[in-house]
């Protein structure tokens, strides 16, 4: 498919204008770069100015498949857009097959954008993808995302860090976690021996493993554990449990992916910061 010619993509708009005045010296997209840009976890106004500045400019747009319909929207009504199906646990493209569509698109002169959910080097392949740009002979750049392993829990109200309560905190993927790991897997006994919280990405398929690993390790069936489905979306649930009841209550609520699990002590300061808000708010209101 190739319904546009390089010189054809339209003039910059007054959005774009505007960007300039905020952002002065913000960068422009040249015919034949490719921006892998972070579209953060999935409400559109959790994008980067620079987010929003390459959609704009945008003659082809490759997107993964949980990109908000309102994101996809903002880039030119003329510019094409190529699903690249990127799905745990269901049918998606394969990356080879991602990195050469880029590499093409490039190559025939287009402003392309490379839109993932996220930010593209957490768990994302973004650096696959740079990599055979680089390759390639194709000029990129990155535009980073608010990943959904910290924003998520934000915008639910848990910290991700708190005082008193953990100094560090690991995040991991799922992917390879099943009951016959792979030589580079995670030794899931000596994530709990660190005793800190744990946030986990797409590992709804490998959880039931996982939990196993960090109570072999140490880690307390009470231990406090949070699921957050579809953050910062229309869709968005919060299920709280422990680490004993976790895939119980999953299975009781029916909660599927996309969704960031955390396990650990940061998941009870939800409640304690909702009670302050709560009181705040009432002494507020109050006569």
């Amino acid at each position: 498919m190739n319904p546009l010619s390089p010189s054809s993509n339209p003039a910059p708009g007054a959005t774009l204008e505007a960007l300039e005045t905020l952002i002065p010296g913000m960068p422009r997209m040249q015919p034949g770069e490719v921006w892998i840009v972070g579209a953060g976890p999935g409400d559109p106004g959790l994008l980067t100015l620079h987010a929003l500045s390459a959609l704009l400019q945008a003659d082809v747009l490759v997107h993964d498949a949980l990109i908000d319909a309102r994101t996809l929207a903002l880039a030119p009504p003329q510019a094409v857009r190529i699903f690249a199906g990127k799905r745990g646990g269901r049918p998606s493209t394969h990356q080879d097959e991602i990195t050469a569509t880029l590499v093409d698109q490039a190559r025939r002169g287009f402003r392309v954008v490379r839109l993932k959910g996220g930010d593209p080097f957490i768990f994302g392949r973004g650096g696959e993808e740079v990599a055979a740009l680089v390759e390639a002979g194709i000029r990129n750049r990155v535009i980073p995302g608010l990943t959904s392993g910290l924003a998520g829990l934000s915008a639910v109200g848990i910290p991700a860090t708190c005082r008193g309560v953990n100094q560090a905190l690991f995040l991991a993927t799922g992917h390879g976690a099943g009951r016959r790991p792979t030589p580079e897997g995670i030794d899931w006994s000596l994530v709990a021996r660190l005793g800190q919280p744990v946030v986990l990405y797409m590992a709804l398929k490998n959880l039931p493993f996982i939990l196993e690993g960090l109570g072999q390790g140490g880690m307390a069936p009470e231990t406090p554990a949070a699921v957050v489905a579809w953050a910062t979306t229309a869709q968005e649930r919060v299920v709280v449990a422990t680490l004993e009841t976790l895939l119980d209550t999953l299975r009781r609520e029916g909660l599927d992916a996309p969704a960031i699990i955390v396990l650990g002590e940061i998941v009870n300061c939800r409640n304690t910061l909702q009670r302050v808000v709560t009181q705040a708010m009432g002494e507020v209101s109050s006569p």
